[in-house]
């Protein structure tokens, strides 16, 4: 029992990892929805020429992401990615006309024209980060379904998790998850205006401009997320009383705490720390690149500091007894980390599997200073 736990902390922690990772490289979805606002063609070509090449970094990594909570968490998978469809659906479809639209859009002759694909390129950009981050905030949030594990033995409908009859639709309308999801679509703004700042081969009106854009975006980016910090760690939160027997079992039974995710911090004290410092990063990053001319290394203080907010932000989302994606409908259909994972044969197996991790990182690594060295040419 004691392994099966550290297996579920394990993959949990790991695929906190990934999402960090994925919502760091949204700095390419960040800086498409700047195509519009750019009159100077050569601003534009510069801003294509460094994102064209890495879009793919960013798809692979959600797919990775989404590939391992099937693994590790089928029943999040099943009812997450299965029953609120309709959410997951408009992401995937964003990032099909991303890849559409970076395949077609300087080919001499498409049938659209390259401000057709530009506009592509804002939906991912803007859309794509919004409902990411409306995606996360379930995590915290809840959504509208329930768990009913004897609907495995139903004859011609086996279906356990039935969502609403929106499937997912709904969420995108919550106050709360809109707060999300504006917050990372800034961050991804300011994020790739800092970007920019690193690429030294760009003209210095160029730079001018993006320092201008992290000083506004990030100003709106820190209101977003001190509003959200302020609504999470007062929130009313669910915790679990039991669980239920192994293997999914249901129903357990959760009781609500008010200030649920401050607790958690406070129960975790590494994990504030993480996100305390992760805040402090970014913070430094977007003001001394917006005031001080000199300063082109704000992106690898923001990056290691969206990593670490994002990686404590999972942390307090599964740990300490806490449904990861509590339900709205049916609180004791609420998913956690103990009730929605594999077994611990398929968990011990892919533990051993994840060992490439690091060379997967590395390799990642090499891609990335091949493209960059490529742009230098």
């Amino acid at each position: 029992m004691e392994e099966l736990i550290n297996l579920q902390n394990y993959w949990w922690l790991l695929n906190g990892v990934l999402g960090a990772v994925l919502v760091v490289l949204l700095f390419v979805q960040g800086g498409q929805t700047y195509l519009f606002s750019q009159r100077e063609a050569s601003h534009k070509t510069m801003t294509v020429g460094m994102l064209g090449r890495k879009w793919e970094l960013t798809f692979t990594t959600l797919v990775v992401f989404g590939g391992a909570m099937f693994a590790s968490f089928p029943l999040f998978y099943s009812t997450s990615f299965g029953g609120a469809y309709w959410l997951w659906i408009l992401i995937l479809f964003s990032f099909v006309l991303q890849a559409v639209s970076y395949e077609f859009r300087s080919k001499p002759g498409n049938l659209l024209g390259q401000r057709t694909y530009d506009a592509f390129l804002f939906i991912n950009g803007s859309v794509g980060c919004m409902l990411l981050g409306v995606a996360v905030a379930m995590f915290f949030f809840g959504g509208r379904f329930t768990v009913t594990m004897g609907n495995m033995l139903t004859p011609g409908n086996p279906v356990i998790s039935q969502w609403a009859s929106s499937h997912g639709f709904e969420s995108i309308f919550d106050w709360r998850n809109l707060l999300l999801g504006f917050t990372v679509l800034f961050l991804a703004r300011s994020n790739a205006a800092l970007y920019f700042i690193h690429n030294e081969r760009q003209t210095a009106d160029f730079v001018a401009a993006n320092r201008h854009r992290v000083l506004v975006n990030g100003a709106i980016f820190t209101v977003l997320f001190l509003a959200f910090a302020a609504v999470l760690l007062t929130y009313t939160g669910l915790e679990t009383v039991t669980e239920g027997e192994r293997m999914f079992g249901f129903p357990g039974s959760f009781e609500s705490v008010a200030g649920k995710y401050l607790s958690n911090f406070l129960a975790m004290p590494w994990v504030l720390a993480a996100f305390i410092l992760g805040v402090a990063f970014v913070l430094y990053a977007l003001i001394r690149s917006a005031f001080d001319t000199r300063f082109y290394a704000g992106i690898w203080f923001s990056g290691i500091g969206t990593f670490l907010v994002v990686l404590a932000l999972f942390c307090v989302a599964g740990f300490n007894d806490t449904p990861f994606l509590p339900s709205l409908d049916d609180p004791a259909s609420s998913l956690t980390i103990r009730n929605a994972s594999s077994t611990p044969f398929t968990l011990r197996t892919m533990a051993y599997v994840s060992i490439v991790v690091p060379f997967v990182i590395a390799y990642i690594a090499y891609v990335w200073k091949q493209m960059e060295n490529k742009e230098r040419d």
